[in-house]
């Protein structure tokens, strides 16, 4: 009895040490938790760097997809970690998220904001007070952050609405649209595309039914609803994954999931999602919609570690995925890139050399290939055309790894472009966009948003030229007919001024992007008419000093008795402004070598190619030209 009592004892006491070495062992790690929530240097020494990523909402399927792709990529980067928030779609609430990343010590912030104008001014504090900022999914007002990575919805509804009408055949059909909060930026932007492709065919009726949340079981109740109004429905296009998840469930529940077809966006690729119920043959085609979560990892390193060629903004390529494709997408979304540091040879066709800008451009780009390790066999256009289609067949000839073309005009290309790829030969757009008949005919454009330096242009006049009684008018110096720059700025500039009653474009001239045709059509226009322009927008700064040299000899004062705003920011727009004689420049950054370049290394390493890469890119005018004006590179 004895021994058993005193093994009974002996038992207690180490059920009580391994009960407190526990309750020890727990509070040690509580402790260590503090700790690094406090910011604690011990644990921020385990790594290299901590990235906070701030989400707007985790309840979304596609919010959660982004935060696992994200933790999915920091896994390959044990230097890395990461720490995560979530607003619950509240602004005030992530406002506080960020403080308190930002408290802990992170080195780089990711966001997906919740609200893209309220939380602008906090992404441009967090940015403009160091620490770098990649902005996800909606892009906030302004370029005030280092990177924003997203998808172009739009392009995703014109896929869809591709994909609808292949689906009918050329025959009369009806489809109904199921689509998500009307007021979202994103679904606006989907339904954009797919009416813009759908409204080209009067056989095809379209109906749409708006849901205030994109869940599976609203879409499910909501067909369920129709009853009888299915019968005539021949496909539909839900805006999302869940939403086409529902829709499929409901139509199998009444016996018409083989007569009425499915189009969905996302393209998920967990199991029962998007990319498995395409596999199942539940639905018919399938767009997807890139989180960005991997790239916004590869970026942050390449911030973090200062590399060059990061550019402002990056938006994501979709894809139509079908039972035909669906096993090499998701086998290409596995693949593992690598750059293997080879010399690699690129064709480039500069469209000329008509203006400082482009020279500013060329030299940017013959830089950067010395940096990057590329070879670069070079060829100037002089403006024609003809001699770029004979440099990019002469490129294809001598087998480079990638062409580039800073293009003439925007049409025209389709049959070389289509000998390059069938060469096996990625051409890249440099600055000037085309347009072709046939898809895929290029990889990306690199560059900058020219509709946005339309936008800025008109945006500064109506807020620095205030519309009186009397309705301003306005001369436009535009660029070479039919390039891309021309057009976009011009859309961009057209956009804003519908919005401003009291301006008014009274004569409109392309003038080539040149001097000489900027001071020529100003004089023509002296020479016949009295003089009634009250401001001249001119589509790049050349063509804007032609009109000031012009203005001047004919005893107008440029910058005072009429008002000038031009696109470009190069040096001797900044001594226009410094002598008061341009009033603002709208940037278009020239100097693309980097971006460029990192671009050509990622692609032949194996990453797919985004539909855009934009460039950072400001808007100057006189209060700032003698302070910035020795900064200038161009």
């Amino acid at each position: 009895m004895k021994i058993q009592e005193k093994e009974g004892m002996a038992m207690r006491k180490k059920i009580i040490w391994m009960a407190f070495g526990i309750t020890a062992l727990m509070l040690m790690f509580f402790l260590a938790i503090c700790q690094k929530k406090n910011g604690d240097a011990d644990y921020q020494d385990e790594v290299e760097y901590v990235i906070g990523v701030s989400q707007a909402n985790m309840r979304e399927a596609w919010r959660l997809a982004l935060v696992k792709e994200i933790e999915k990529e920091v896994k390959k980067h044990p230097e890395i970690r990461i720490i995560t928030t979530d607003a619950t779609e509240l602004v005030d609430k992530q406002k506080q998220d960020v403080d308190k990343l930002l408290k802990f010590g992170i080195d780089l912030l990711i966001i997906s904001p919740c609200d893209t104008r309220e939380l602008t001014e906090k992404v441009k504090e967090v940015y403009e007070d160091g620490t770098p900022v990649i902005v996800m999914d909606r892009s906030v007002e302004g370029f005030e952050y280092s990177l924003f990575i997203g998808p172009d919805n739009d392009m995703i509804g014109r896929q869809a609405g591709e994909s609808v009408v292949e689906l009918l055949e050329g025959e009369p059909g009806k489809v109904l649209k199921l689509c998500g909060d009307a007021y979202s930026v994103q679904n606006q932007e989907r339904i954009q595309g797919f009416d813009s492709v759908v409204q080209k065919y009067p056989q095809i009726e379209v109906s749409t039914n708006y849901f205030d949340t994109e869940q599976k079981d609203i879409a499910y109740d909501a067909i369920l609803e129709m009853g009888e109004e299915l019968k005539d429905i021949d496909v539909i296009f839900g805006n999302s994954d869940y939403v086409a998840k529902g829709a499929y469930d409901a139509l199998e529940y009444l016996g018409l999931e083989k007569q009425i077809k499915i189009v969905g966006s996302d393209g998920f690729t967990e199991r029962e999602d998007g990319v498995d119920m395409i596999l199942d043959g539940k639905i018919a085609a399938m767009i997807s919609c890139p989180t960005g979560g991997r790239e916004a990892i590869q970026y942050a390193i390449s911030i973090l570690k200062q590399e060059s060629g990061v550019p402002k903004q990056v938006i994501l390529r979709s894809h139509t995925i079908t039972k035909k494709n669906a096993i090499s997408y998701l086998e290409d979304l596995e693949k593992e890139t690598v750059d293997d540091g080879r010399m690699i040879t690129v064709g480039y066709s500069q469209v000329g050399q008509e203006s400082q800008w482009r020279l500013a451009n060329t030299r940017s780009i013959q830089e950067a290939a010395q940096e990057f390790k590329i070879k670069l066999l070079f060829d100037d256009a002089d403006q024609s055309q003809a001699k770029q289609i004979a440099a990019i067949r002469r490129f294809i000839k001598e087998k480079v790894d990638v062409i580039v073309v800073s293009p003439v005009v925007a049409t025209g290309w389709d049959d070389v472009l289509r000998e390059a790829k069938a060469a096996g030969i990625p051409v890249v757009m440099s600055d000037r966009k085309v347009e072709t008949r046939e898809k895929d005919l290029s990889t990306t454009y690199i560059g900058a948003d020219f509709m946005e330096e339309g936008r800025r242009a008109m945006r500064w006049i109506r807020d620095h030229i205030p519309a009186g009684k009397k309705t301003h008018n306005i001369l436009e110096l535009k660029g070479n007919e039919g390039a891309s720059p021309t057009v976009e700025r011009g859309k961009g500039f057209l956009e804003v001024l519908r919005e401003c009653p009291g301006y008014q474009i009274v004569y409109s001239e392309y003038g080539n992007f040149t001097y000489e045709e900027g001071k020529q059509i100003i004089e023509e226009y002296l020479q016949r008419e009295s003089w009634d322009i009250d401001i001249i927008f001119a589509h790049n700064d050349d063509m804007a000093l032609g009109a000031i040299d012009a203005l001047e000899e004919y005893g107008i004062s440029p910058g005072t008795d009429v008002k000038i705003i031009s696109v470009d920011g190069t040096k001797a727009a900044f001594r226009a402004m410094v002598g008061g004689k341009l009033n603002c420049a709208v940037e278009c950054n020239p100097l693309l070598g980097a971006p460029l370049m990192k671009a050509i290394r990622d692609m032949i390493s194996g990453k797919e190619m985004p539909v855009r890469i934009i460039t950072e890119e400001k808007v100057y005018d006189q209060s700032v030209a003698e302070e910035l004006i020795n900064s200038r590179a161009y």
